[in-house]
C-alpha cells in the first residue's frame, strides 16, 4: 500500500515542480523586462514556450518584449493570443492597450482598456490610461468621471491626479486643476514628464504667470532642474538663452520617449513626411547611393522615410531613451549618443544628405548648427530641416516661445544659411503639426553646400 500510494503521489510533485519551474523563468522574464533587457527577456519566454507550449502569460509577456524590440504588429498578436487562452487576465488586457496605444492604434487600446475594465471593474491602470485618451480625444467630461473615479478608489494614485488636474484645466477650471496638481505633486515631486505637464496647459491657455509660479515653487526645492529652468525663461521672459541646454534636451526627451510617437501622432505631426517629400523633389530616384545622417533622429520617425536614399543611414541624439526606440525600427546603420553640432563638427565631408525634422527648434541662433551642417556636407550635398515660423511683425531674429521651442523669422534662416556658404535651395511656409488645436507654422528648408 506504501508503495501505490507514493506512486500516485509522484505526478503531483511532478507537476508541482513545472509550476514552479514556470512561475520562475517568468518572474525571471519580468524582471527582465524591467530593467529594459528586452532581447534576453525574449528568450526567457520563447524558452518558456518550447517546454509548455500555449502558456498565456509567456504569450502575454513574449508579446510586450516583441513590441520593444520594434516588432508592434506581432506583439499584439501575441498578446491577443494569450488573451484567447486566458481572457479574463485583465493585466493582459491593460497592457494590450498600453501597447495598442504606443502603436498609434487608439480605438483598439480603448476597447482593450474598457475589456480590462469589463474583468476587473476597479482596476485602476486602465481607467487612468483610458481617460488619458479620452482628454486627448477631447472627450473631457468622460476622461474626468474616469480619473474620479480612480483617485476615489485610491487616493494615492498620482497618476490620475496629474490627468484630473489636465482633463480640469482644459475645461478651464484652473482653481480646482490647480488643486489636483498640488495632490499629485506630493505624491510623485520629482516625475519631470507629468509634473511639467500641468504648467504646459496652463501656457496653452496664456496664463503665463501662473505657470511661471509653478516653475519658481519647482525650483525652490530642484534649483538647478535645467528643464525648469528653460521653461521658466520661456514663459517668464526672463534671460533667453541662444539655445536650449545639452541637460534639458536630454532629460525632458528620456522623458518622453516612451511615449512620444504617440503623442506626436495625436497632434497630426508631419515633419518627417514634409522632409522626405522634399528629399524626393531635390535628390534622383532612391537606390542606396548616398551617405545619410538624420540629425536629432529621436525615435527614428524620418527614417523609414529616408531609408531608400541611403547607402548608409546613421542617426544622432541626445536622448538615451529616443535613441533605444530609434534602435527598434532595424532602419538605421549606426546610432550615436551625441550632440547634433559637435557631430557634425567631428565628421567633416563624410554626409551627401542631412535630415532634420523638428530639432532645430531647440536653437534660437543658427548660425553655429548651419556651419557645421556645412562642414558635414561633401560638395554638393543637400540639408532638409524644419523649424518654427516667427513672423515678420519684429526685429527679433528668433524668439523663445512660452512652450519652450524657438521660433525664427525667415529672414534669420536664409542668413544663417547663406553666412555658413550654404545655397538656399526651398524655404516653404508649412504646418508642422497641431498644438491646442491650432497649426502650428513652420519653414521647410534646403540648403545645398556649393
Amino acid at each position: 500500500m506504501a508503495r501505490a500510494s507514493q506512486q500516485k503521489a509522484a505526478p503531483r510533485v511532478a507537476s508541482g515542480a513545472a509550476k514552479l519551474a514556470q512561475t520562475q523563468a517568468l518572474e525571471h522574464g519580468v524582471a527582465l523586462l524591467r530593467d529594459g533587457q528586452e532581447a534576453s527577456a525574449e528568450q526567457v519566454f520563447k524558452t518558456v514556450l518550447r517546454k509548455w507550449p500555449g502558456h498565456a502569460d509567456a504569450l502575454h509577456f513574449l508579446g510586450i518584449a516583441r513590441h520593444a524590440l520594434g516588432h508592434s504588429d506581432e506583439g499584439i498578436a501575441l498578446i491577443r493570443q494569450g488573451l484567447g487562452i486566458r481572457p479574463e487576465h485583465h493585466g493582459a488586457w491593460n497592457n494590450l492597450g498600453n501597447v495598442l496605444t504606443e502603436a498609434q492604434r487608439f480605438d483598439e487600446a480603448k476597447a482593450a482598456y474598457r475589456q480590462a475594465l469589463a474583468q476587473y471593474p476597479d482596476f485602476i491602470n486602465p481607467m487612468n490610461n483610458l481617460a488619458t485618451i479620452l482628454r486627448r480625444e477631447g472627450d473631457l467630461s468622460g476622461a474626468e468621471a474616469l480619473c474620479r473615479r480612480a483617485v476615489a478608489l485610491d487616493a494615492d494614485f498620482a497618476q490620475a491626479w496629474y490627468n484630473l488636474s489636465l482633463t480640469l484645466l482644459e475645461q478651464g477650471q484652473v482653481e480646482e486643476g490647480l488643486t489636483a496638481n498640488s495632490r499629485a505633486i506630493v505624491l510623485w515631486p520629482r516625475h519631470l514628464q507629468a509634473r511639467n505637464a500641468v504648467p504646459r496647459a496652463l501656457v496653452h491657455l496664456g496664463r503665463l504667470d501662473e505657470a511661471a509660479q509653478l516653475y519658481r515653487d519647482w525650483l525652490a526645492t530642484d534649483p538647478d532642474n535645467p528643464v525648469v529652468l528653460h521653461h521658466l525663461a520661456a514663459c517668464s521672459g526672463g534671460t533667453v538663452p541662444e539655445r536650449a541646454s545639452d541637460d534639458y534636451v536630454e532629460r525632458t526627451f528620456d522623458a518622453f520617449a516612451a511615449t512620444f510617437d504617440a503623442n506626436l501622432s495625436a497632434l497630426g505631426y508631419r515633419a518627417p513626411q514634409l522632409v522626405a517629400d522634399l528629399l524626393c523633389r531635390l535628390l534622383p530616384p532612391p537606390a542606396r547611393q548616398f551617405d545619410v545622417l538624420d540629425v536629432g533622429c529621436g525615435t527614428g520617425l524620418c527614417g523609414p522615410l529616408v531609408r531608400g536614399w541611403a547607402r548608409t543611414l546613421t542617426g544622432c541624439d541626445l536622448s538615451s531613451g529616443m535613441l533605444d526606440k530609434a534602435a527598434g525600427r532595424r532602419v538605421y546603420d549606426d546610432l550615436q549618443h551625441a550632440e547634433l553640432v559637435a557631430f557634425l563638427r567631428d565628421h567633416p565631408e563624410s554626409q551627401d544628405a542631412l535630415v532634420c525634422a523638428d530639432t532645430l527648434c531647440y536653437f534660437g541662433a543658427l548660425g553655429p548648427a548651419m556651419a557645421a551642417a556645412h562642414g558635414a556636407l561633401r560638395p554638393g550635398g543637400i540639408f532638409v530641416f524644419t523649424v518654427e515660423a516667427l513672423g515678420d511683425d519684429g526685429e527679433a531674429p528668433y524668439h523663445l516661445q512660452p512652450h519652450g521651442r524657438y521660433a525664427h523669422r525667415q529672414a534669420h534662416v536664409h542668413a544663417a544659411i547663406e553666412a555658413a556658404s550654404l545655397h538656399v535651395e526651398t524655404l516653404d511656409a508649412v504646418v508642422l503639426r497641431l498644438e491646442a488645436g491650432k497649426p502650428v507654422s513652420g519653414w521647410l528648408v534646403a540648403a545645398r553646400r556649393r
